[in-house]
């Protein structure tokens, strides 16, 4: 039995509660997806098999484009996406950024967006990842919380499907806009209140479009 079979099994025994995946893990279609953008997909799949809780870097420009910007302000970024907008394609965090995968030619044509618009000295610096580039998406399955480490890479909205939908860039030159706005009209709130974990935020992908 392969690793595939084997956690779906797993998830099967336990009855999973939302009638899909958890918004963490990627699924087997989500890992072919990721692994497309190699120039050998097979032998990628192999690698994940074999080592599933391994982050791995992969080629940008051909299935995917990645914006990357610091994790506060692309929460702000994804929440704008979910609540007003048409969600999200796939997210990671990354070493206190934050991964936003986009379609293809993103990355050309976000930060000429950002400046026709006269955005792109007010917004956090974005850096775009498009053909020539890569990056390190966290692992397939997570380690237990107890082998996990502070600020591990991790998925926020994994992938779940062989053609997932990707934001373009006009849509992320919105999400950008917004959480930019969002960002100056926050105030500060003191609470003697531990705050939230934000960070167990689940995001309903069934409505992705």
């Amino acid at each position: 039995m392969d690793v595939w079979q084997h956690e779906m099994t797993r998830e099967q025994a336990a009855g999973a509660a939302t009638d899909g995946h958890r918004a963490g893990e990627v699924t087997p279609a989500g890992a072919a997806w990721l692994a497309s953008a190699c120039p050998y997909p097979r032998s990628t799949l192999s690698l994940w098999q074999a080592r599933p809780w391994a982050p791995a870097v992969l080629p940008c420009g051909s299935a995917f484009d990645v914006v990357n910007v610091p994790a506060v302000f692309g929460r702000r970024m994804l929440d704008r996406l979910w609540e007003e907008g048409p969600g999200s394609g796939p997210v990671a965090v990354h070493r206190g950024r934050m991964l936003l995968f986009a379609a293809p030619g993103t990355a050309q044509r976000l930060p000429a967006l950002l400046n026709w618009e006269e955005w792109g000295g007010t917004s956090p610096a974005l850096l775009c990842h498009g053909t020539g580039d890569a990056v390190t998406v966290p692992p397939l399955r997570s380690p237990t919380p107890r082998g996990q480490a502070l600020g591990a890479a991790r998925w926020m909205v994994a992938p779940d499907t062989r053609s997932p939908w990707l934001p373009g860039p006009e849509v992320m030159l919105w999400a950008c806009v917004r959480a930019t706005r969002a960002a100056s009209a926050a105030t500060v709130q003191v609470s003697i209140s531990p705050p939230a974990d934000q960070d167990a935020k689940v995001y309903d992908v069934s409505r992705r479009r």
